[in-house]
């Protein structure tokens, strides 16, 4: 029913160990998974970093370096953080410094330092990489100061100070903006705005708040046992307490980490998982469930893939585990696989040859129903729109859409899809978000229609015409 989809709840299911616990003490101090999905790279306390592929095999590793060439090793890894365009990784380190490296697209391609920023007398503490921010990455060091780093120039320029060691830092869900968290407790977010950069301090948290994260709403925990969600604007929206927990399995949140979509949250603590929901109906986060791990100890590090179907996590003795992260799953006539990773966003599979396609609505609209013809071209429902894709170009688009639900889609142009609705033909070309153009016709048999593209221009001001015989 549409009620439980609005409350679908995320489920974790254990899928692959990648890297085995050791039997001391030997953190992972960061993950990140590549935007493009094809990467995860994990550092662990001896300061080597660990790449693995999207099905979790290890293809490669590299040694981290200090700050000075010449000095010793005794520094540690603690943050990293992809490019948006998946070609580099930016390693951040306590001995002052950080490092970003050009990994490339492929698997073995040479590897090389492109950029460095050594900061005088503070170590750096934290980094975080906004998606649209493809030239400047943001890092917090020991002083309270949070910085930007300037790729083109090289240069790291201080964005503002909280007086307070930054403890964490994370991304907004526009790509434009970040928080930092603080001993004292405050939390500040800076945003690169178009008509200047912005910061202030929206919260003063309950504790440190060492487990931050940014989705639909902002989520904020630490060593008191308490959860709190804030919208951007740091107003409290609700507060989940454990610390009068009889069991005292709660000991303190160390990591919290979104779903690509921003509707699901994990947060890590001692030996167990705390999953939570928004409601959309209610607009309102619930509790999910617990997930209760024996001998996981304390998570470190959390990284969820950006296609949202996994959630991989970093403990304390440095052993690096991958979680299936999804609402539901089902097969379509045999051959395809639908995997619902959030309301509006829906890996599409096909059985036969493994290969995948993200189906997603960039307003956010839950996708209520999914068919696909002639085994090629997707067609997917969602209030108010309508998704069409090419399974083999993998070109999609999402137009406005008020349909009767008796639609006919006329499917044999290989760049076109004719869309028939109560007398009117809309014409959608895959890949654009726009329908090209309209026509009240009676005919709609593709014997009677056929459709050419004006290739000289692609741009906004493309033409199609119609023509029926």
């Amino acid at each position: 029913t549409k009620l439980e989809r609005v409350v679908a709840a995320m489920q974790l299911r254990h899928l692959k160990t990648l890297q085995p616990a050791n039997d001391h003490i030997a953190r992972i101090t960061a993950l990140c998974w590549s935007p493009n999905n094809r990467k995860l790279a994990a550092a662990t306390a001896d300061r080597v970093v660990h790449l693995f592929d999207e099905s979790g095999e290890k293809k490669d590793k590299f040694s981290t370096k200090p700050a000075d060439a010449k000095g010793p090793k005794n520094y540690t890894v603690t943050g990293m953080a992809f490019s948006p365009d998946s070609t580099k990784l930016a390693v951040a380190q306590s001995d002052n410094i950080v490092f970003i490296y050009k990994l490339g697209l492929e698997w073995g391609e040479k590897k090389s330092i492109c950029n460095k920023f050594l900061q005088s007398n503070a170590g750096v503490t934290c980094i975080t990489w906004p998606l649209e921010q493809p030239n400047e990455l943001v890092f917090g060091v020991t002083d309270g100061t949070v910085k930007v780093g300037i790729l083109r120039s090289n240069k790291g320029q201080k964005l503002y100070s909280a007086d307070s060691f930054v403890v964490s830092l994370c991304s907004g869900p526009d790509g434009h903006s970040v928080l930092s968290g603080h001993v004292d407790g405050s939390i500040y977010r800076f945003s690169f705005d178009e008509n200047g950069p912005s910061h202030g301090r929206i919260a003063t948290h309950t504790c440190v708040p060492s487990a931050l994260a940014w989705g639909e709403s902002i989520v904020a925990a630490g060593n008191d046992g308490k959860v709190v969600f804030y919208d951007a604007d740091g107003g409290v929206l609700q507060l989940f307490d454990y610390s009068g927990d009889q069991l005292g399995s709660i000991k303190e949140f160390t990591a919290a980490c979104f779903s690509p979509s921003g509707e699901s949250v994990v947060l890590g603590a001692f030996n167990r998982l705390q999953v939570y929901n928004l409601n959309l109906r209610r607009n309102l986060w619930e509790e999910a469930g617990v997930k209760v791990i024996e001998n996981l100890y304390s998570v470190t590090a959390m990284a969820w893939k950006q296609d949202g179907s996994r959630l991989t996590l970093g403990n304390l003795t440095g052993a690096v585990d991958t979680y299936d992260a999804c609402l539901r799953r089902h097969r379509y006539k045999g051959k395809f696989e639908f995997t619902y990773v959030s309301l509006s966003q829906v890996i599409v599979k096909r059985l036969q040859t493994g290969t995948r396609i993200v189906l997603k609505s960039h307003f956010g609209y839950e996708v209520l129903r999914i068919n696909i013809y002639q085994d090629q071209y997707l067609v997917a429902h969602t209030p108010e729109t309508l998704l069409i894709g090419d399974l083999e170009s993998c070109k999609l688009s999402e137009v406005p859409w008020r349909g009767s639900g008796s639609e006919r889609f006329i499917l044999d142009n290989p760049a076109v899809c004719m869309v028939y609705n109560a007398g009117e033909l809309s014409l959608v070309e895959y890949g654009r978000n726009e329908i090209l153009g309209s026509a009240r016709t009676e005919h709609v048999s593709p014997h009677f229609i056929s459709v050419r593209l004006n290739e000289g221009r692609r741009a906004a001001d493309a033409a199609a015409r119609i023509f029926c015989n």
